[in-house]
Order: C-alpha cells, then structure tokens, then sequence
C-alpha cells in the first residue's frame, strides 16, 4: 500500500472505510481537472472530510499529521512542489508564487441532526513550527528557480503552456549530434535552437 500511495502523482486515496463501524470515515475530491477537462480551465483544489471520536479516531489524531510541512505539487499553476502550510482561515491567502500552498481545518460537530460550528483547528499556534518548516522548506525550493526539483517533471505538468509552446518553436528544434552540413547549416550553428 505504501508503495502505492507514495507516488501520489499517480495514485490518491479517495475515501477510507471503518472495518468496524461498516461506515466511511474520510472522503476527499482527489480529481484533477486536468483529467476531466484536458486543459486548465480553473481551480481544482481539493477537500477532505473527516469524520472523528466514536469509533474512530479523535480529533488530535486526525490533525497531528500537518505539524510537519509535506512537500506537495501545488505551487504556481499546480506546476511547482512546495511546502504544505496549515494556516487558520485568515490566513488562507497564499501569495509567494501562489504558495505555499494552504491547508485549513474546520471543526464541526453533529448535534440533534445538526452542523455546529466551525472551529478553525489550525487557528493554534501549535501548528506555529509547521509554518516556520513551510516558510523555510519554500525558501528552499524557490532558490531552484524554474528546474527540479521544485518545477514539477514535464510528465506531471498539469496546468502549463508547455505545449502550446512547444508547437510555437517546433521547426527550431534540431536532434542531438546531428551534424550542422546535414541541416543545411555550418557547423557553429551546430546544437542551437
């Protein structure tokens, strides 16, 4: 299962299902629009619904994974890997390349067949190192510019131009160690686009 669920730009886990209780415990809209549409056509971020206490596990559980700022695709068009940051709803505003890319958690409880709340579970400074490991780990990755491994690989690029472009400049392109006579150039132009 880990090695699975370890490429996630190949494989999402959409739901988990209690064993015990017969009922699903969390949800998430893992789709990429990308996928469905075939080009970028708008945001495509995704939720997670979780359910806690009673048979499943608390809410502390539940939020102890975001004390550590996973790198996630996600940043600037969804072409960047960058730090996963939880933030409290004010500040849910990513702006540094359109990142780091925010996760909020909203708390709600079930009462007489009603939502109550929300409680903004990341508004904690608990979660205060997992920002600062966000903010450093973004440094990081942005000091490498437009190449990897903080752009995504091409065969992962969801949102780019990257093909519009390359049709642009299609006729430039030369193969590699193809010799400059044969192209109908001298050899200085060898290897230029």
């Amino acid at each position: 299962m880990l090695m699975f669920i370890g490429s996630p730009a190949r494989y999402v886990v959409h739901g988990v299902r209690s064993k015990s209780l017969g009922e699903t415990a969390a949800a998430t809209s893992t789709q990429r629009l990308s996928l469905i549409a075939g080009k970028y056509v708008g945001k495509d971020d995704p939720v997670m619904i979780v359910r806690t206490q009673s048979g499943l596990p608390a809410v502390g559980e539940v939020l102890e994974p975001f004390t550590f700022a996973y790198t996630v695709a996600g940043c600037m068009r969804g072409s960047h890997h960058a730090p996963f940051m939880p933030v409290s709803v004010e500040h849910a505003h990513p702006a540094r390349f359109d990142g780091p890319p925010r996760v909020v958690a909203l708390g709600l409880q079930i009462h007489d067949g009603r939502l109550i709340g929300p409680r903004d579970l990341f508004a904690d400074p608990c979660f205060d190192e997992a920002r600062h490991q966000a903010n450093l780990a973004m440094d990081y990755l942005r000091r490498h510019g437009p190449f990897e491994p903080h752009r995504l690989p091409i065969e992962d690029l969801e949102y780019t131009t990257m093909p519009q472009v390359e049709a642009r400049i299609a006729d430039r392109w030369e193969p590699i160690g193809a010799p400059a006579q044969a192209r109908g150039g001298t050899p200085a132009e060898a290897g230029k686009i």
